[in-house]
């Protein structure tokens, strides 16, 4: 279940919808709140397609090892 969420945001800030989610699923990993799949559900994208994307918003995906990070990519 997810809780809907509705921001005002300024004309002037150059933000898509997109962007917002992406920046939101991004913080949300990095502080370790979303899984990777959870992550990407929240950006409404494809695993891969986070994991390929979420640089572009100064995230870095952030795995314990190279094998689990492998284990990321396979399963995306």
């Amino acid at each position: 279940m997810m809780t809907k969420l509705t921001l005002e945001i300024p004309d002037n800030v150059e933000l898509t919808e997109q962007d917002a989610k992406m920046l939101l699923a991004g913080k949300l990993y990095e502080q370790e709140k979303l899984t990777l799949g959870q992550a990407a559900a929240l950006a409404g994208i494809a695993k891969r397609t986070f994991i390929e994307e979420i640089g572009k918003y100064g995230f870095y995906i952030m795995s314990d090892s190279i094998d689990d990070l492998h284990s990321d990519i396979e399963n995306a």
